[in-house]
């Protein structure tokens, strides 16, 4: 995608698209596209491959596009680069694993205990998100009701730079096992940005098309008529 091109995806050209044709997506590009939600997964076996600075830089240019509440676009992304903060971090998935573990009893402790949970010892890429809280884009717009679309959109952001990722043959893995403000403070952020994501990127060792919390006996996926209502 040109720098030509996001500016008329996301409108800031100055000319709202007038006129412009939209992209008839065929029926062979909705097969690949269902293709590529089920092989996006979440990676936590990496190569050590160094992965090109502007590949990086490509996906969060195209995670930007993603929707924001009153388009305030708050997603804030940080490289993590510095072996200290690395450590630092790595050493907070520690804390909390063993913590979350202690959670959990009998034979539920040891599949828990198994499960490899993060990608940081290998990925060659760890990127933070974040989600300005007090960002005066959008003026407010959306978020008087519902204040946590901030985060929403973060996390949209995130989603598209994941499915971006898996179009490049990227993987992507998202570590949730932290201690928020740890992490903050590791990586000297405003206060008031709050931690979205922790993502471990890098060329996968292998894909797979089924979650591996369901290949481990963790978790099924769930019937969709199961999470549907109707009124």
């Amino acid at each position: 995608m040109t720098e030509t091109d996001r500016q008329d995806a996301s409108g800031t050209n100055g000319t709202k698209n007038a006129g412009v044709t939209p992209p008839v997506f065929d029926q062979v590009f909705q097969k690949q596209f269902i293709d590529l939600l089920l092989w996006r997964r979440d990676v936590r076996r990496f190569r050590t491959d160094t992965i090109p600075q502007a590949d990086i830089n490509d996906l969060i240019k195209e995670a930007c596009l993603a929707p924001s509440v009153g388009n305030c676009q708050p997603w804030r992304f940080v490289k993590v680069n510095d072996r200290a903060r690395r450590k630092a971090i790595r050493d907070s998935f520690e804390r909390a694993n063993a913590e979350a573990l202690n959670e959990y009893h009998g034979e539920r402790a040891k599949l828990y205990a198994s499960l490899k949970l993060q990608g940081m010892d290998q990925a060659p890429v760890q990127l933070a998100v974040f989600a300005d809280e007090e960002t005066e884009a959008g003026m407010g717009l959306g978020r008087k009701t519902m204040p946590e679309m901030l985060d929403y959109s973060a996390v949209a952001a995130v989603q598209l730079l994941w499915l971006a990722a898996r179009v490049k043959g990227i993987g992507v893995g998202w570590v949730s096992i932290l201690e928020p403000e740890v992490v903050g403070k590791t990586l000297d952020v405003p206060d008031h940005w709050r931690l979205i994501a922790y993502l471990c990127i890098g060329y996968p060792e292998e894909d797979h098309v089924v979650p591996e919390l369901v290949r481990e006996g963790w978790q099924d996926r769930i019937d969709p008529d199961a999470l549907t209502l109707e009124r």
